[in-house]
């Protein structure tokens, strides 16, 4: 009989308002010896050493403290249990300036400029830049597409004076609007392990442009093609160390190549429920890199 061992899984006070299957893989992570319990990462008083592992699961609302956030994540990386992803990759990855490193090294990725500040001649400079229509403006730290907006030469008076008090000192990132994301839609391409699991098409509302399904997305299973998952799997090879876990979500350009939107390294939804057998590659995934750490 497997001896029992206890992993968190991180997530946040209030789930009333998302959608998580991350309770599908409880079966298979108890045939592995695991017993799950659910915490959140606001609780003060809880004893990480009594956790072989924490799993970063669904702290959807990070966004609102990061720093807190971040100083959870530390005290459990000083605790004994494994914190999966490691503290380094999710450090990294919560700020989306990692996508300008990844670029870099030679990523394809959605086009993007780089703000610290809102400028009141954003608007139209950005158009110019892009020589497009529409632009999209996201915070270097969010999730959910909170303080995301769509702008195009008619942006209102009010619009940017609201863009001037919520980007007064939050750092930001522009792109062009793509009109793939709404005819196509976006590609998340799942990996457990460094090993493909499945790949998922999610396509916004008629007149919306985001992808979450609290949002009204479609979500369908979908096949990667070996070129969109080599693209995936470049990417993924020159991270060190090797994630546990993660998302690549990408959406085709104009010329018809497919672009990195987000590497979700950090508490990304897996959606597990579009493919049965995903918990049980993840569940061995978590497993695998707990045996390793030993």
């Amino acid at each position: 009989m497997l001896a029992r061992k206890r992993c968190a899984y991180l997530t946040m006070d209030d789930m009333s308002a998302f959608v998580s299957d991350a309770d599908d893989t409880l079966p298979a992570m108890a045939e592995l010896g695991w017993d799950i319990d659910h915490v959140s990462w606001r609780r003060e008083d809880v004893d990480w050493d009594s956790y072989a592992m924490v799993y970063v699961c669904t702290p959807w609302d990070y966004q609102d403290d990061p720093g807190a956030y971040l100083r959870t994540l530390e005290r459990i990386d000083r605790s004994a249990a494994l914190l999966v992803n490691p503290l380094d990759t999710i450090r990294w990855n919560l700020d989306k300036r990692y996508l300008r490193e990844l670029e870099e090294r030679g990523t394809a990725i959605v086009p993007s400029l780089w703000f610290e500040r809102w400028s009141g001649d954003l608007p139209g400079e950005a158009l110019a830049a892009f020589a497009t229509e529409r632009v999209v403006l996201k915070p270097q730290v969010g999730a959910n597409a909170d303080f995301t907006y769509v702008l195009d030469a008619g942006t209102s008076a009010a619009t940017c004076g609201e863009l001037a008090r919520v980007f007064a000192e939050r750092p930001f990132f522009v792109q062009p609007f793509l009109s793939a994301i709404q005819t196509e839609g976006e590609y998340s391409l799942f990996y457990f392990g460094g090993e493909y699991s499945h790949a998922i098409l999610k396509t916004p509302e008629p007149g919306d442009f985001r992808s979450q399904e609290e949002h009204g997305a479609e979500i369908v299973l979908a096949e990667a093609d070996n070129a969109l998952k080599a693209q995936a799997e470049t990417v993924l090879t020159a991270l060190s160390p090797s994630p546990v876990y993660a998302r690549a979500d990408f959406v085709r350009g104009p010329d018809g190549e497919f672009l990195l939107m987000e590497l979700e390294l950090n508490e990304p939804s897996l959606y597990f429920r579009v493919d049965p057998e995903s918990p049980a590659r993840f569940a061995a995934a978590l497993d695998a890199a707990f045996e390793a750490s030993r």
